[in-house]
């Protein structure tokens, strides 16, 4: 099985790898609808500083992001790359979870329409289909919703809800994950929004069947691991990249 490039010159090449991805995630995010106005953000952690994440400038629209137009923001809030603003929400929720959580690289979250549906029932996934048990003991719920999130303090407690799992999902709002790099997060978003959806129509139909614990504990060692999630991603990437070359900004592939 393939494996998510190591192989860099310097944090030049593996930065401009990192945003290469992250620009892709975004254009997934537009061509699947996840945009709500101005609302969700993908986040990566610059390879070199530690302290500092690269991010989506507030107001532009997912499907149209290119390379050029991801902003560089320190833990302070302040923009260090990119004449751009940063969204405040994106600000108070990412600079928490990155900071909690060294070994997050990108952090996902969006108002996608299944995502805050389900969020809305205030409770975590069912294992009632193989893919639902990427999540199983893996995803926790933020059981709370005071409004949209621009304190410091409401993204700790969110990041501390989150814990060590994967992804979170936020009641009344909508979803978040994380992963060891851009490409897992984004195949973890993409997944638990369609989990989302699975598990409300099965609702609407039924009373589900779900699956015993000990086949969703197997389940998910064979398909919620962090290398599953890179390699699950490979397909989409590939996609976009061929059929939206223009987000590369005029860079070259790496």
């Amino acid at each position: 099985m393939p494996r998510p490039s190591t192989d860099f010159s310097g944090p030049d090449e593996e930065r401009l790898h990192l945003k290469q991805r992250l620009a892709a995630a975004f254009r997934v995010f537009g061509r699947f609808g996840f945009d709500e106005g101005v609302a969700g953000h993908i986040t990566a952690r610059d390879p070199e500083h530690s302290d500092r994440f690269w991010v989506n400038p507030f107001g532009r629209n997912f499907k149209q992001i290119c390379v050029d137009d991801l902003i560089c923001v320190d833990h302070t809030g302040e923009v260090v790359e990119g004449d751009a603003t940063v969204n405040q929400a994106a600000f108070a929720i990412h600079s928490q979870v990155h900071a909690a959580r060294p070994d997050v690289i990108a952090a996902a979250h969006s108002h996608s329409v299944y995502g805050k549906a389900f969020s809305a029932l205030g409770k975590k996934l069912d294992p009632i289909t193989q893919d639902a048990c990427i999540f199983f003991e893996d995803h926790a719920l933020f059981d709370d919703y005071t409004g949209v999130v621009l304190d410091i303090e409401e993204g700790k407690r969110l990041a501390h809800a989150l814990g060590e799992s994967k992804a979170v999902i936020l009641r009344n709002h909508g979803l978040l994950t994380v992963g060891r790099s851009v490409d897992e997060a984004l195949y973890w978003f993409t997944s638990m929004e369609r989990s989302c959806q699975a598990e409300l129509l099965a609702r609407a139909a039924g009373e589900p069947v779900l699956i015993d614990d000990d086949v969703a504990r197997l389940t998910y060692t064979q398909t919620g691991s962090h290398l599953a999630g890179w390699f699950s991603a490979q397909p989409l990437f590939d996609w976009i990249f061929a059929t939206e070359p223009d987000l590369l900004s005029g860079t070259q592939l790496v």
